[in-house]
This record gives C-alpha cells, sequence and structure tokens, in this order.
C-alpha cells in the first residue's frame, strides 16, 4: 500500500481554524515535522486543505 510523507514547511499562524485544525489533524505540530499517513481519500482531504503549508512525497510501505 502506498503511503504519504507529509512535512511542515510553512506555520499555521494566520490561517484560517480549519487550516489548523487540518494539521494537527494530521499530527503536524511544527515547522519540519513530518508524518508518514497512508495514502486514503480522508488524508488526501487533509492535505488538499493545507497544501499550501506541507510538502507531499509518495513512499512504499514496508510490510514485512
Amino acid at each position: 500500500m502506498t503511503q504519504l510523507q507529509v512535512r511542515q514547511v510553512h506555520s499555521g499562524i494566520g490561517h484560517k481554524q480549519n487550516q489548523r485544525n487540518s494539521l494537527r489533524t494530521l499530527g503536524l505540530r511544527r515547522i519540519g515535522d513530518s508524518v508518514v499517513r497512508p495514502d486514503t481519500p480522508q488524508v488526501r482531504g487533509l492535505i488538499a486543505t493545507v497544501s499550501h503549508l506541507v510538502a507531499v512525497e509518495e513512499v512504499e510501505s514496508s510490510d514485512d
């Protein structure tokens, strides 16, 4: 299954509350934080909300 590595590159300060909430839901708290999330429609929607604040890469999961 493909996974998405999401890295916060800009601050959420000064942006709408729903965008700050989306960052928190993704697990991002500060600039430079990085998380790996499954590639699901729900996660894609969160990323679309904050696309101007994050950088996204697709990574292959290593299921052993």
